[in-house]
């Protein structure tokens, strides 16, 4: 097989989240357990940090392992979802997996993974442990890919655990209120591994108090901790509570790494050319100036909403595309009526048609037009668009990864 055939297998050939939505959700770790012991349990062969968390956990995990690299570590780096290349998900340094590893693997398992009806997202839990394990990383940051209690890297012990933000996103799987979605997202927590959360809410604290009771480890809250601002490439004044959260973590992982200070400030401003990290609060242009950000949910995008409210514009273009299991409701109730809205679907199967996105929309007085595609509607918006104003693209990780 080629490259391109093994990723198409991938893709097309088994249900995958990313693409299909609830039809790929496993509710319980037996395909995952079942891999790993035949895999001879790579997951024990490396130490490991787990995030988790509605926002910030792909910022975070990216501060950490940008952090380790610069103190002179070999870090595996574990992400999803890609924007462009499957690759993406895997890096080790900032460098992706390489081809030959990808196809090698699942051509050797292949047989394993349709008897046992492995997922996508297991296959490539699976890949990314095992290339961790035979390049024998010195500390790999493991990014939860949804939930956490039933999620496929949930079979790691690791030094530490982070939780980011809390929010409302995959309801249908993890519950509809914050209560429970905190209670999936705490399952991560295991006994004996600190476990820091980067931000709270009056719903969720009690639950990580009662999940670090009840497993006998320590949580520690690191938005009421005194902690520095320190200047990063991640732009916007939502990595603030990030940021707290990853010193935190990183003043456990100085118990079995040498951090140096100068090696954690350098890996928060190189970490974009440390991890290859795109589309948090990412400037694609000036005069007009251009950001895309992949907030996806109604707690990113309020954040991301309100930080392009502080910006200084004539007009406002804003460039929109989602997917069809979102809460349109909570979403665009957010969005300001004073812009020009460029309405579009996401190259996907889960896309939401852009004309049901527009009717939906001037429910909430947002006007605009509709366009074929992300590209059609971002060119639109530069064309329309004057020196003094602003564009924003997003709604979707899918719309960002069209356009960077």
């Amino acid at each position: 097989m080629t490259y391109e055939e093994t990723t198409s297998w991938l893709f097309k050939q088994l249900p995958m989240f990313q693409q299909q939505g609830a039809i790929a959700y496993k509710n319980d770790l037996s395909n995952t357990i079942s891999l790993v012991n035949y895999l001879g349990n790579p997951e024990n062969k490396f130490k490991s940090v787990h995030v988790a968390g509605t926002n910030g956990k792909g910022s975070s995990s990216s501060l950490l392992a940008s952090v380790l690299q610069e103190a002179g570590y070999k870090v595996g780096l574990y992400t999803s979802p890609h924007l462009k290349d499957y690759r993406e998900r895997i890096r080790i340094n900032g460098n992706k997996i390489s081809k030959a590893f990808v196809v090698e693997f699942v051509v050797k398992h292949k047989s394993f993974f349709e008897s046992h009806n492995l997922s996508f997202f297991e296959m490539t839990v699976g890949l990314a442990f095992d290339y961790f394990a035979k390049e024998e990383v010195d500390v790999a940051i493991i990014e939860v890919g949804m939930g956490g209690r039933l999620d496929a890297t949930n079979v790691i012990t690791p030094l530490v655990s982070l939780i980011t933000n809390i929010g409302f996103d995959h309801t249908r799987f993890l519950g509809n209120t914050l209560e429970a979605i905190a209670f999936e997202k705490a399952g991560i927590v295991k006994n004996n591994v600190p476990v820091v959360i980067s931000e709270y809410l009056p719903e969720t604290k009690p639950v990580f108090l009662n999940r670090a009771l009840k497993v006998g480890t320590e949580v520690y809250f690191a938005q009421d901790l005194d902690l520095p601002d320190l200047a990063s490439t991640l732009l916007g004044e939502y990595q603030k509570a990030n940021k707290k959260g990853v010193l935190q973590t990183l003043a456990f992982l100085k118990k079995n790494f040498i951090i140096p200070t100068k090696a954690v400030k350098e890996g928060f401003l190189n970490v974009i050319e440390n991890t290859g990290l795109l589309g948090r609060w990412q400037i694609l242009g000036s005069q007009p100036k251009i950001v895309c950000d992949t907030a996806h949910n109604a707690d990113g995008l309020a954040i991301v909403i309100n930080q392009i409210k502080k910006e200084k514009f004539e007009n406002l273009h804003i460039v929109l595309g989602v997917v069809s299991d979102k809460d349109l409701d909570a979403i665009l109730s957010l969005f300001p009526r004073n812009a020009n809205y460029y309405f579009c679907k996401p190259n996907l199967e889960r896309g939401l048609n852009a004309v049901t996105l527009k009717q939906k929309a001037n429910d909430f007085g947002l006007k605009g037009l509709v366009f074929n595609s992300v590209s059609e509607a971002y060119k639109e918006a530069q064309k329309v668009a004057t020196t003094n104003d602003f564009i924003y693209i997003g709604g979707s990780t899918f719309v960002v990864a069209e356009i960077v």
